[in-house]
């Protein structure tokens, strides 16, 4: 029994509509995940300040690459000058100034965003600042860039 192309193509339609509508069944989010940009598997560090080599502040990113996609990013933002690790504790240091204690409030959300929006994105340049983050985002994006210099293809 001969089965036609356009059937397959339906059956897996019905069985997985994710793969038909490009969107994660999960989160409904749009996938954009770029087949044509494989890594090299392993394990990626990058550190950076961006633009803010006056500020004593370094982000420092890690990516583990699995079947040539990004499978986990952790990244943290480090105060050289304090010894410590910028969270949303941080905000202590400015509890005078509501501008900086809301600042580091974003900033500390996309800390906690910026790898999830890389692992689904799986392009550096398609992660966007988030309103307010923009502080944490240069820095996430050039420490990510620091660490994917050598897993290319």
């Amino acid at each position: 029994m001969k089965v036609s192309n356009k059937l397959i193509i339906l059956a897996i339609c019905i069985l997985s509509p994710s793969f038909c509508i490009g969107q994660d069944l999960v989160t409904g989010a749009k996938r954009s995940q770029d087949t044509t940009r494989r890594f090299k598997d392993g394990i990626y560090e990058g550190k950076s300040q961006s633009e803010y080599t006056s500020e004593p502040f370094w982000g420092i990113v890690r990516i583990k690459v699995e079947n040539g996609l990004f499978a986990g990013i952790d990244f943290l933002i480090r105060d050289s000058a304090l010894h410590e690790t910028f969270n949303e504790k941080y905000e202590i240091h400015f509890k005078d100034i509501p501008e900086y204690v809301e600042q580091c409030r974003n900033d500390w959300k996309g800390v906690q965003t910026y790898p999830l929006i890389l692992k689904q994105a799986q392009d550096v340049d398609k992660v966007d600042a988030m309103s307010g983050a923009t502080w944490s985002y240069n820095i996430f994006k050039a420490s990510a860039k620091d660490a994917l210099k050598d897993a290319g293809k």
